[in-house]
């Protein structure tokens, strides 16, 4: 098997993670979600990582910027997501690369933790916890079980909050 390279998306990568998100998904809502982000102050090209194979983007993950609010106080913490990986080549270890990338980048930013809506069972596996557990909640019309949370700085969510997607999420659902 080829190696996968996880790297910084690049302005010329914008059409291919479209297409990534447009197959993965079968549709445009995540596409225009990464779109309508990009063209965001939340944005951050640095947060934006895709996967590379045989010099193809096959992968991609969106990080960004969200508020956790908790009885007056509020942390930056980040939001993962749209993650997809072209169907063609799932189940190779690619979406997981994404992710170990993800939480890697989010400690060397210095963020305190990333929340993900998507499948709980998916990213458990990479140590994400149940955010109802942590008495997290947040502003997606989500199941609660699809709400999962990852600290990264202990203690960081000690006491629960509600995360504030931003307002492009909101068009996904």
């Amino acid at each position: 098997m080829h190696p996968i390279t996880v790297r910084t998306e690049a302005a010329a990568d914008v059409r291919a993670i479209d297409v990534v998100h447009i197959s993965a998904f079968g549709g445009e809502a995540e596409a225009r979600l990464v779109s309508a982000l990009r063209d965001s102050s939340l944005y951050n090209r640095e947060l934006s990582l895709v996967a590379e194979l045989n010099g193809r983007i096959v992968g991609h993950v969106l990080l960004t910027r969200a508020a956790l609010r908790r009885e007056g106080d509020e942390k930056n913490v980040l939001v993962l997501g749209p993650m997809s990986v072209v169907p063609s080549q799932s189940h190779r270890g690619i979406g997981s690369e994404l992710i170990r990338a993800s939480v890697d980048l989010a400690k060397e930013k210095g963020y305190g933790a990333i929340i993900v809506v998507g499948h709980p069972e998916y990213y458990q596996r990479f140590g994400f916890a149940p955010a109802k557990e942590l008495q997290v909640t947040c502003n997606l019309p989500a199941p609660d079980d699809a709400l999962t949370v990852m600290e990264i700085v202990g203690g960081i969510l000690a006491g629960g909050g509600h995360v504030e997607y931003p307002e492009p999420f909101m068009e996904l659902y």
